[in-house]
């Protein structure tokens, strides 16, 4: 049986990851930070087939500690600080969980797990004001928030791991991906959410930022499987996961309301608070490599996938469930 080590297991792309890797027979392997509260509402379904580690990724001894508990012969490093907005009011923060936190798994997996093949989540962010359109592999990055700033020193960190130790080292360049696992503070949630609650009488209006910048959005689900089948090659390598199609917020919003049969232009209303101070305006990728050498294309479309996260926000609230026990 092999076995897995997931930091961030208990976020969105985490749950995911740990369902798959259950159903292809792993022995998975979670690292969490200790905190006041767990936090495993994702987790909830599978929690008995998990084996969960206490770690941090600001502490270099805790992550040796938990790969010599486990000795996986997979890691993915999941962990960071994932919300792009609270990069700029947490810089410093970010920059030890997002940027040197992936030096200080890299070192560990030096140290204690060498053979182990190691996973590292990359972003879209990192292109930034982006060079050219659509963005591959071979695109210059351009951070446009300290968030995009840290993860090119994580991307850039794993591949000089890569190339100097020749440790089996990739980076996934995921672009966005969503589902109703997603944390009410991303956009995609935060309309999706808006909407259903608007529609069950319990919201009058979503405020938004910037409704123009575009993106790239896929289906989480979908995109954990591209992790897994970059570890599954036989040499390391860096790819670029995303679904060659870009959306505006606007559209996100119009598709949102289609789903429920009301007029966003009678519920959204302009919030600059949710303006970045430097915005990313147009993100989209080309994932021709990931489809030629993984055999990996995204099965869910925009649509299905907006569709998807409205009614499961739409069951959520008419549950009477808190939001941050979705999924």
């Amino acid at each position: 049986m092999p076995s897995a080590l997931i930091t961030g297991i208990t976020g969105q792309d985490g749950s995911y990851l740990a369902e798959l890797l259950l159903e292809k027979g792993y022995e998975v392997h979670g690292m969490v930070r200790r905190a006041s509260t767990e936090t495993f509402q994702r987790l909830q379904h599978i929690r008995d087939d998990l084996n969960l580690h206490t770690g941090d990724l600001l502490d270099q001894r805790s992550l040796g500690d938990v790969l010599r508990e486990c000795q996986p012969d997979e890691i993915y490093n999941l962990a960071a600080m994932s919300f792009v907005a609270a990069s700029w009011s947490q810089p410093v923060l970010t920059a030890e969980f997002t940027a040197t936190g992936v030096t200080r798994m890299l070192e560990a997996t030096r140290e204690v797990a060498p053979d182990a093949r190691f996973y590292q989540a990359s972003s879209s962010e990192m292109f930034g004001l982006v060079q050219e359109v659509p963005q591959t592999e071979r695109t210059p990055f351009y951070p446009r928030s300290p968030y995009g700033v840290a993860k090119c020193y994580g991307h850039f960190i794993t591949v000089n791991y890569r190339e100097s130790y020749d440790l089996f080292a990739c980076s996934g360049i995921l672009f966005n991906h969503e589902s109703p696992r997603r944390g009410l503070e991303f956009v995609t949630r935060k309309v999706t959410h808006g909407v259903a609650a608007i529609k069950l009488g319990l919201q009058t209006e979503l405020g938004l930022g910037n409704l123009d910048a575009e993106r790239d959005w896929g289906y989480a689900k979908d995109y954990v499987e591209a992790m897994w089948l970059m570890l599954q090659q036989d040499e390391p390598d860096d790819y670029v996961i995303a679904t060659g199609r870009s959306n505006s917020v606007r559209e996100l919003v119009d598709r949102a309301f289609e789903c429920v049969g009301l007029d966003p232009e009678q519920y959204v209303k302009l919030d600059p608070r949710h303006l970045r101070p430097a915005e990313v305006e147009h993100l989209v990728g080309d994932p021709s490599k990931a489809r030629e050498k993984l055999g990996w294309e995204p099965r869910t479309t925009f649509e299905e996938l907006v569709r998807i996260m409205v009614e499961a926000d739409l069951e959520l609230l008419a549950s009477g469930v808190p939001a941050k026990q979705a999924g």
